[in-house]
């Protein structure tokens, strides 16, 4: 086991996708606030609220995490004045201070203070073609391998913006 000190940057929890259809046609507008300051996190459901809460086809998916540390790496390979907004790829954790695409096949354990929840990383998160659309041109080439980790969440709780401490489990 070992032990990070991260940060949640932002938390996402939204009802239905807003990238439907062709990346040109432009992003669905948002039925309502996304990014709140807390979520509450089901074992085997996912994030209350959020489109895939609950839904069998992403019961090992339902939770996705990225390293804002890849927006980053956007905004400097595209030269960009201004890191990307962090909603953009639609994660519902992001999070400062760990590589978070190395989680692969890793259970692990996120606590912002209101208890340590367990998860299980599955699969990347790969970035899709709305990322030049929603972060830059040239965002979704340089996002691979950047988009994050789709986990299962294995216990439930909330979690909150701010410091966290991030737990790689045996």
């Amino acid at each position: 086991m070992r032990s990070f000190a991260v940060s949640i940057e932002l938390l996402l929890a939204a009802p239905h996708s807003r990238y439907a259809g062709r990346p040109s046609d432009g992003p669905l507008p948002a039925a309502g606030p996304e990014t709140p300051p807390s979520i509450e996190i089901r074992a085997g459901l996912g994030v209350v609220g959020d489109r895939f809460y609950a839904k069998p086809a992403h019961r090992a998916a339902s939770v996705t995490l990225m390293a804002m540390e890849s927006l980053e790496h956007v905004a400097s390979s595209l030269s960009l004045a201004e890191i990307p907004d962090a909603a953009g790829p639609r994660r519902n954790i992001m999070l400062r201070g760990f590589p978070v695409d190395e989680l692969r096949g890793v259970r692990f354990s996120l606590d912002s203070g209101h208890g340590p929840l367990e998860f299980q990383a599955n699969r990347p998160a790969n970035p899709c073609a709305w990322m030049d659309v929603v972060l830059a041109p040239g965002a979704f080439a340089a996002m691979r391998g950047r988009g994050g980790m789709r986990c299962e969440p294995l216990t439930s709780g909330t979690l909150s913006l701010g410091a966290a401490t991030l737990l790689t489990l045996p």
